[in-house]
């Protein structure tokens, strides 16, 4: 029985073939990421462009190890990496309000004041921070970054079934202590 070498393995090792094995494992999870982040189609394909060849640099240069994670580890955080320094780098610079602003009516708009929804995103993301460590990397994934179940088990390396249980556990706790929450007052 031949054992096949991990893609990245083959791409260090200068396989021609690597590279289409490299697009065809993990440009699905590059994309995904791209599309999450980037303004809008094209934006995302020259991202994904990008990334996959900062991917291919990166394993020639020797940068992966396999004791530090799994391929998918490795890809997804090269591609959050880049994603990153792509907003950073398209950001616009922050104003400062007109002289005046702050005392008039404008200020005191709806746009201007904290929405309901805005606390109960804090509420969230305070209740999220709750969970185990485990449950709150799951979920971050699959909700904040769009991430399919099995997607978040290859860049976790964990099992799908693992996965899942994590997502789901987390989340029904997540709903009782909202619930809790807003019983008692705080929302």
């Amino acid at each position: 029985m031949t054992t096949v070498k991990p893609v990245l393995n083959q791409v260090a090792d200068g396989d021609p073939q690597a590279a289409e094995q490299l697009v065809d494992r993990f440009g699905g999870l590059v994309w995904t990421l791209a599309q999450r982040m980037c303004r809008d189609h094209a934006e995302a394909e020259d991202a994904t462009q990008e990334i996959m060849a900062e991917i291919w640099n990166s394993v020639q240069k020797g940068r992966f190890d396999p004791s530090k994670g799994s391929e998918a580890t490795f890809v997804a955080t090269i591609a959050r990496r880049r994603l990153i320094d792509r907003l950073r780098r398209r950001k616009t610079p922050f104003t400062e309000l007109p002289p005046g602003l702050a005392d008039s009516d404008e200020a005191n708009s709806p746009a201007f004041r904290l929405d309901v929804e805005d606390e109960q995103v804090r509420a969230a993301m305070a209740v999220l921070d709750e969970l185990s460590e485990a449950q709150q990397r799951t979920i971050r994934l699959a909700v904040m970054q769009g991430l399919t179940h099995e997607q978040v088990a290859q860049v976790t390396g964990l099992p799908l079934g693992t996965v899942k249980t994590h997502i789901r556990r987390g989340l029904i706790r997540m709903r009782q202590r909202l619930h809790e929450l807003k019983k008692g007052g705080v929302s």
